[in-house]
């Protein structure tokens, strides 16, 4: 589960440090209560459903996707190293 996955990253962490490691977990409420302090920041999500789960999740990760690359300074409108068969109109 979540807990095991966080458990590695730690392990991870503990050896030589990751090129600017990051841990943010996006997560319902009992979740956050449960991990709270064992992450950079923690997104709390409403309680729904476990068919809609990927809907609803998917957005909040989108959103640090784009924002991420922003502050990296990458171009998201013009993505590199994407197949011809894709970029050509």
């Amino acid at each position: 589960g979540v807990m095991a996955l966080l458990e590695t990253v730690r392990a991870l962490r503990a050896g030589p440090p990751l090129a600017n490691d990051v841990i943010v977990l996006i997560t319902d409420e009992e979740g956050a209560k449960h991990n709270a302090g064992k992450t950079f920041r923690t997104i709390p999500m409403p309680k729904v459903h476990p068919f809609i789960d990927p809907l609803v999740y998917a957005v909040p990760v989108q959103l640090l996707a784009y924002h991420a690359a922003v502050e990296k300074g990458t171009d998201v409108d013009q993505p590199r190293n994407l197949a011809k068969s894709v970029t050509v109109e």
